[in-house]
């Protein structure tokens, strides 16, 4: 509610307007209102002061004399540099009270608030970032069994109830799963955003035996779910099991997970048998589905 923002004397609006400018290498005064959110007319209202205050430059389009560049002047940037070392300095301040797991909380909070503002942003808006911001990566990788484990127990103990057994048979698997990582047919995936493990599926070529491939340990983590990772997870996999020449893929879940088997069946998976288990750590109905080599 403060008139002015990050030490300066902007409105918060034209703080905004200053780093938005200043992270980009071109920009214009309609691709600022996207940004922003805000109407041209407002957005020409916005820069004009900043304009004559000397903090932002324009010029024409060599090509299109309508379209105007907006960048910043050695003042502009000395006031960029400012607002962010400012907001540096008091997010770090912040953090420093918190201890390793607590930051990790308000990490993948922020993570999961960015993920829903991006599947529910209006027209006009920059649809997709996540998942373009997204790197899916083969191969182990540091922490990539924690990073497995917490997201699996992150989900299901909450979607789903399980708990202690769930957790050891997840993570005695995965453990001993990452000891036979070098045999080639066996393969794990990773999708990573700002360095950090957001999604994964493996690819277990041995313990089925007979030619079959399976499925496992396929997740995305909270506020990442509708953003095209996990379609890109099960595509790196199905794509390895057609090459290496499986007969057959099997995987294992349960009923309930919709979106998940949406997945499954896109990539030619087919239900095959379902019936109550247990092996989860309490009573489903557990599911299995099979693919066929696609050739």
């Amino acid at each position: 509610m403060e008139d002015t923002l990050a030490g300066t004397n902007m409105s918060a609006s034209a703080v905004h307007a200053i780093l938005e400018i200043g992270a980009r290498r071109a920009t214009t005064a309609g691709d600022l209102a996207t940004a922003l959110r805000l109407e041209k007319s407002t957005v020409s209202r916005l820069l004009k002061p900043m304009i004559d205050g000397g903090l932002v430059t324009e010029h024409r389009d060599y090509e299109d004399g309508r379209r105007k560049h907006l960048a910043l002047t050695e003042k502009g940037r000395q006031s960029f540099d400012d607002i962010s070392r400012r907001a540096g300095d008091r997010v770090a301040t912040a953090l420093s009270v918190l201890d390793d797991a607590d930051i990790d909380h308000v990490v993948r909070g922020l993570e999961s608030y960015s993920g829903a503002l991006h599947q529910t942003a209006g027209p006009g808006t920059a649809k997709g970032t996540i998942s373009a911001a997204i790197e899916i990566r083969r191969g182990y990788l540091p922490g990539l069994a924690a990073r497995i484990l917490d997201m699996h127990i992150t989900y299901y103990g909450r979607s789903a109830g399980f708990g202690r057994p769930f957790e050891a048979k997840v993570g005695g698997e995965l453990c001993a799963f990452l000891t036979r990582l070098d045999n080639p047919r066996n393969a794990t995936w990773s999708a990573v955003r700002a360095g950090r493990i957001v999604g994964s599926v493996s690819i277990d070529g041995e313990d089925l035996g007979d030619g079959r491939a399976h499925l496992r340990w396929f997740i995305v983590d909270d506020g990442q779910r509708g953003t095209g990772i996990g379609r890109k997870l099960i595509d790196a996999a199905m794509a390895f099991v057609d090459e290496a020449g499986f007969a057959e893929t099997h995987l294992w879940t349960f009923s309930g997970l919709d979106a998940a088997r949406r997945l499954y069946e896109q990539a030619g998976f087919e239900l095959v048998e379902q019936h109550p288990g247990t092996q989860w750590g309490r009573t489903v109905e557990e599911q299995r589905f099979v693919r066929h080599r696609r050739t």
